[in-house]
C-alpha cells in the first residue's frame, strides 16, 4: 500500500498536466492534510474460528488421602511398638499391644459372673418345670376329692334309703330295733364321709391355687434371672472390648509417617486429641490435591457428573505433569479469601507424591470448540448494546453482536456477523457509523 502523501503529490501532477504548464495566479494548490483526514485506516480482517479454552491456574497442596493419628483409649504402659516411621501397614495390622493387667482381671471376674446368671437361669427354669409339675398334680388332686365327693352321695342316699325302709319295717314289728340302729349308724358314717369329701375337695383346690401361685413366681425368677444375665453379659461384653483397646491397630491399609512412643512408655487417654499421638498413619496410594480458586472463577468449577479437566504440575518433580479431574469442592467461599475448595484426587501407585509437595493446578473451566472469535479490542460497548465495527464497501457498519465465552484477549462471538464478514480488529471504539476507512491488510 503506498502511503497518503505519495497519492496526494500524484493528484497534484495530474491536475497540472491537464490545465498547461502554466499556473494562473488563479489556481490554489491542493491541501494534503485535508485528503489525508478524509479517509481513516484501520487493521480488520474476518472473524478466525478456533476452540476457546478457559482455565485457571492456582497453587495448590498435595495430602495424603486419609490421615490417621492413633491416641491410646486406656491409660497403661506400652508393651510392645511393633513399627516404626515408614513402614507400610495393612488394615486391622496390630501396631501397640498395651499391659493393663487389671483389665485383665476384670474380664475374668465378669466372665465369672456370667457363669453364675447362667447358672441361676438354669435354676429358675428348673423351678417353673417343677411348679408346674406340683400344680398338674395338685389339679388331679382336685379332680380325684370331686369324684370323691360323688361316692360319698351316693353312698350316703344308699343309707339313707336303707334307714328309712327299715324304720317303716320295724313300726310293722318285722325287723328288730337293733337292726334300726345299726342302719342309722351307717347313715351317720357315710354322711360324715360326705363331709369328708367336701373338706378334701377345698384342700385340692386350695393346694392347686398354691402351685399356680408358685407357678407364677418360678416365671418371675426365671424373668428376673433372664435379666441379670443380660446385664452381666453386657458388662462382660464391655470388659472386653475395652481389654480390646490394648491393642491399637492399623485403621486403613497406609504408611506409618510419625512414631512418639518406645516400649515401656506410660501412656493416657488426652482431652481433645490435645497431646501428640502414639502414631500417625497416612494413605498415599491416593493423594488428594488442594486448590483455591477465586470467587469471580468460582461457579464456573464443576466436579458433577462431568467433572472439570485438571493438569497437576509437580515443581519439586522437575515439572512433571499429571492429569486428574476436579473430585469435589467445598461448595462454600471461605470467608477469609473468598475463594472455594476444590479437590482433585490422584492415584499414587508408585508413592512419588509425597503429602506436603506444592503443585500449580490448571483447571479447564470451559472449552468451546469451533467458534467464531474475536479480539476483545474489536468490542464496542454502550450501555447493555454491544457492537463491532464491519467493514462494507469502504464504510464502517455496527453490528450489534451477542458474545459468549472469554478466554484472556479472545471472545467468543455467538450471533450478529458470520465467517466472511471483515471486521475492524483494533480502535473500534474511534469509529463511526457510515465513516470512510481504509483497510490495512494484516500481516499473515
Amino acid at each position: 500500500m503506498k502511503p497518503l502523501h505519495f497519492v496526494a503529490l500524484c493528484s497534484a501532477g495530474l491536475l497540472l498536466s491537464n490545465s498547461g504548464c502554466g499556473r494562473r495566479a488563479s489556481d490554489k494548490p491542493v491541501s494534503a492534510s485535508a485528503t489525508e483526514t478524509a479517509v481513516d485506516r484501520v487493521t480488520a480482517d474476518k472473524p478466525v474460528r478456533k476452540t476457546l479454552r478457559l482455565t485457571t491456574t492456582q497453587p495448590g497442596r498435595i495430602e495424603a488421602f486419609e490421615q490417621a493419628p492413633l491416641y491410646p483409649k486406656l491409660a497403661g504402659y506400652a508393651q510392645e511398638v511393633l513399627v516404626d516411621i515408614g513402614d507400610s501397614v495393612e488394615k486391622d495390622q496390630l501396631l501397640i499391644k498395651l499391659s493393663i493387667p487389671e483389665m485383665l482381671d476384670e474380664v475374668k471376674q465378669m466372665e465369672a459372673l456370667v457363669a453364675q446368671a447362667d447358672a441361676q437361669t438354669r435354676q429358675a427354669e428348673a423351678a417353673v418345670k417343677s411348679a408346674e409339675a406340683a400344680a398338674g398334680m395338685a389339679e388331679a388332686k382336685v379332680s380325684q376329692s370331686e369324684a370323691g365327693i360323688g361316692r360319698a352321695a351316693a353312698e350316703y342316699e344308699r343309707w339313707q334309703s336303707e334307714h328309712a325302709r327299715l324304720v317303716e319295717l320295724a313300726d310293722k314289728g318285722s325287723v328288730t330295733q337293733k337292726l334300726v340302729d345299726e342302719t342309722r349308724n351307717q347313715l351317720r358314717a357315710a354322711d360324715a364321709a360326705r363331709q369328708e369329701a367336701a373338706a378334701s375337695v377345698k384342700s385340692a383346690e386350695a393346694a392347686l391355687r398354691a402351685a399356680v401361685a408358685d407357678i407364677d413366681k418360678s416365671r418371675a425368677d426365671l424373668i428376673a434371672a433372664g435379666a441379670q444375665q443380660h446385664v452381666v453379659a453386657a458388662n462382660s461384653a464391655r470388659a472386653k472390648t475395652m481389654l480390646a483397646y490394648t491393642e491399637i491397630k492399623a485403621p486403613f491399609k497406609g504408611t506409618v509417617t510419625q512414631r512418639n512412643v518406645d516400649t515401656g512408655h506410660y501412656v493416657h487417654p488426652t482431652t481433645g486429641g490435645s497431646g501428640e499421638p502414639l502414631l500417625v498413619i497416612v494413605q498415599m496410594d491416593k493423594v488428594r490435591v488442594f486448590v483455591d480458586v477465586p470467587e469471580m472463577e468460582a461457579p464456573l468449577v464443576d466436579a458433577g457428573a462431568k467433572p472439570d479437566k485438571a493438569v497437576v504440575r509437580v515443581q519439586s518433580l522437575g515439572g512433571k505433569t499429571i492429569d486428574g479431574t476436579v473430585t469435589r469442592t467445598s461448595q462454600w467461599l471461605d470467608q477469609a479469601n473468598r475463594s472455594l475448595r476444590a479437590e482433585v484426587d490422584l492415584l499414587n501407585s508408585n508413592s512419588m507424591l509425597r503429602p506436603g509437595m506444592y503443585a500449580k493446578v490448571e483447571i479447564l473451566l470451559d472449552e468451546r470448540t469451533d467458534v467464531l472469535t474475536l479480539p476483545v479490542t474489536a468490542i464496542v460497548r454502550e450501555g447493555s448494546a454491544t457492537y463491532c465495527c464491519c467493514v462494507e464497501s469502504g464504510k464502517i457498519e455496527r453490528r450489534p453482536i451477542e458474545l459468549g465465552l472469554r478466554s484472556g484477549s479472545e471472545v467468543e462471538i455467538l450471533t450478529g456477523i458470520d465467517a466472511d464478514q471483515v471486521v475492524v480488529l483494533a480502535r473500534a471504539d474511534s469509529l463511526k457509523q457510515g465513516q470512510s476507512v481504509e483497510v490495512i491488510p494484516t500481516a499473515q
